[in-house]
């Protein structure tokens, strides 16, 4: 699906004439040929990301428009895998990891009182976002060599991002970070498919490529250090531990 090429700490994945959809920075539904994961030095301040992108790429080398995600994980630890129409290449860190507790305790109170209220303390760092130098960011790209219909493309986001949390939460023991982003792609010249779900190749395809290429990414990149598997433990991270009011679906 991808040719990929690394310097400069730029990984561009390289197709001509590829569908793109991004949930990165100025994300959305693009046609190219090459989409882009940069990695941003430590320290990194905010800064004006459309010239960042455009003079990192400049500087690598590369010319082609298309989608671009950050990240503060090394390109050296970017790692591709393939399964029948599918492939993936993955950079993967959790120093800010983002927790979701799940408790069945309460699953038949109904109208629970919840709360608007962000609780900072859970927090460990408000500006992570922006201090990519130790923000790890687990960024996905998948490409199929199908033509994916709109919807179908829309949705082989979400597949990716169900896997990637699976994975995540299996080695880590939360579904992801507070900066992860998804590029999917497709030809447009291949076989037409109308669904992307779990259950067709293509989603089958792409479960398996997230979860092998994120556990080969998340091995290069804690192959010397401990990964951590709690926000308790992380340098970085959130907890979403308030309660939303739920109430039932009347007639």
């Amino acid at each position: 699906m991808f040719e990929a090429t690394r310097r400069d700490g730029v990984c561009q994945l390289f197709r001509p004439e590829t569908r793109w959809l991004s949930t990165g920075y100025a994300g959305g539904e693009s046609r190219g040929s090459a989409a882009y994961n940069v990695t941003v030095p430590e320290g990194w301040p905010k800064t004006d990301l459309d010239s960042y992108v455009e003079h990192r790429l400049a500087d690598a080398g590369f010319d082609a428009d298309g989608p671009a995600l950050l990240t503060g994980v090394d390109q050296r630890h970017a790692r591709r895998a393939r399964y029948g129409p599918v492939e993936v290449v993955a950079t993967a860190g959790v120093s800010n990891p983002a927790a979701l507790p799940v408790s069945f305790a309460d699953d038949a109170e109904e109208g629970r009182d919840g709360t608007d209220e962000y609780d900072a303390e859970s927090d460990t760092d408000a500006d992570s976002d922006t201090d990519a130098g130790h923000v790890g960011t687990v960024n996905v790209f998948v490409g199929t060599t199908h033509s994916l219909e709109p919807g179908a493309l829309a949705n082989l986001v979400a597949v990716a991002a169900e896997a990637k949390a699976a994975t995540l939460l299996a080695r880590c023991g939360s579904p992801g970070t507070t900066t992860d982003a998804v590029v999917a792609a497709c030809d447009p010249t291949g076989d037409t498919e109308t669904f992307s779900g779990s259950a067709t190749p293509v989603g089958h395809a792409t479960r398996i490529c997230v979860r092998d290429a994120v556990l080969a990414s998340l091995g290069s990149r804690y192959e010397t250090e401990s990964m951590p598997q709690s926000v308790e433990s992380a340098p970085y991270g959130v907890v979403a531990d308030d309660r939303a009011t739920v109430s039932i679906v009347r007639n």
